[in-house]
């Protein structure tokens, strides 16, 4: 503990615009759009399937662009780039406050997934990663506490506000927020250097002792053999959060009783964000990898067997158990195994596939529910391909570490 706070006295101002940036992506994250579902539906006369097909198309689209935009944080300063962004996020809230028109809809769910979910972590993880190296699990830990405390509270506050002020309104005031955090981020970072200057001078080599440009990692089996585990998260992950509603419903639950144990999965998902952060810069991302997956398949089968509000409380401990790996273990792995240089293009690809699972998980569950297919049958097959994905990262990643030992690098952060 001691270290850790030494370490935040020494880099607060960069690991405090980290969490703020991770802080401000939950208003395009699954976990807040969700709590307002009921509202959206009832607004524009949709269905489950509906609903989940407009989410779908509009996160498709946005995980598109981010294949292109994602590189972007090799070029520009977060102080410079991140204005931009959140700029841009505060304007697609306030767009869904003044929005009356279903194409409007998926136009500012497109929006919200792009700057929230996808540049505005994109950038927080990015920076964290090319800003430290030894201590890069540390780093990336501290920044998510801005992720965990908006996880933690945004859903009950929104589920809690918009009792007493109409759900819009609760919009218009996540855009004003956004905006306030703008020169206070621009003030952080007056320090910053280019991104550029970083990779000269801090820049840490992957496999083979070199830099892998984007086109070069893509087509190392590697990245597609751990690329589908880190996919599975965030694509069931939203499928859970999003259909939330509809899974209080079928189980004789309350809405809010729902809600009011999410914290509890957020109080877990920080202590393991801590945990894999220290396991990371102790033990390496591989040794992490391949087990970080099962508590989550674990959490899914509680779903779809719990008779209860308890074991449904047991089950997100474990899905927040589980997120801290999520949190720390993908930008490391790429810039262990790929290097720092491209750092910001490499994972605008990996960013892009995960946001493209979020939007197939919701949109297709939501098609089986309308089909007859239920959420709790549902819930056990995802546990069954975490398993899967998990087995099959073992060899590919035995061998990539061969390729770091032989440069005298060790797997880790």
């Amino acid at each position: 503990m001691r270290a850790y706070l030494s370490f935040i006295r020494d880099n607060a101002p960069f690991l405090a615009v980290g969490a703020l940036l991770f802080f401000l992506s939950s208003f395009g994250q699954t976990f807040l759009i969700a709590v307002f579902a009921g509202e959206i539906r009832a607004e524009f006369a949709l269905s489950n399937g509906d609903w989940g097909l407009i989410y779908m198309v509009a996160t498709a689209a946005s995980a598109s662009v981010m294949i292109m935009a994602g590189g972007l944080t090799d070029r520009f300063r977060v102080r410079s780039l991140g204005i931009v962004v959140l700029g841009l996020l505060a304007l697609s809230c306030l767009g869904m406050a003044l929005n009356q028109s279903v194409l409007g809809l998926v136009l500012i769910i497109f929006c919200l997934r792009l700057f929230g979910q996808g540049m505005t972590s994109h950038i927080a993880a990015t920076a964290m990663a090319r800003w430290f190296s030894a201590t890069r699990g540390r780093a990336l830990a501290i920044a998510t506490v801005g992720f965990v405390l908006a996880e933690a509270g945004l859903p009950i506050f929104s589920a809690w506000i918009k009792t007493i002020l109409p759900w819009r309104h609760v919009w218009a005031g996540f855009g004003c927020f956004a905006l306030l955090l703008m020169p206070v981020i621009w003030h952080l970072l007056r320090y910053e250097r280019t991104p550029q200057s970083v990779a000269k001078t801090d820049s840490t080599p992957g496999m083979d002792g070199r830099h892998w440009t984007r086109g070069e990692t893509i087509r190392h089996p590697l990245f597609w053999t751990v690329l589908p585990a880190m996919t599975l998260f965030p694509m069931f992950a939203t499928t859970f959060f999003f259909h939330q509603v509809h899974f209080a419903e079928i189980k004789g639950w309350s809405h809010i009783a729902l809600v009011a144990v999410f914290p509890l999965g957020t109080f877990a998902f920080m202590a393991s964000t801590f945990l894999f952060g220290w396991a990371i810069d102790r033990f390496g991302a591989s040794r992490l990898l391949p087990i970080y997956l099962l508590p989550y398949g674990l959490a899914f089968i509680l779903h779809a067997y719990a008779p209860s509000i308890a074991w449904a409380a047991f089950g997100v401990i474990l899905m927040g158990f589980a997120g801290g790996g999520q949190a720390t273990l993908p930008i490391t792995t790429w810039s262990t195994y790929f290097g720092t240089a491209h750092i910001g293009a490499i994972k605008s690809v990996s960013t892009a596939v995960m946001v493209f699972g979020s939007a197939i998980g919701p949109g297709l569950s939501g098609w089986l529910i309308d089909a007859g297919i239920g959420l709790e049958t549902q819930f056990l097959i995802y546990a069954g391909t975490f398993v899967l994905a998990s087995a099959g990262m073992i060899v590919p990643l035995r061998r990539a570490n061969a390729r770091l030992l032989v440069t005298g690098h060790e797997a880790s952060g």
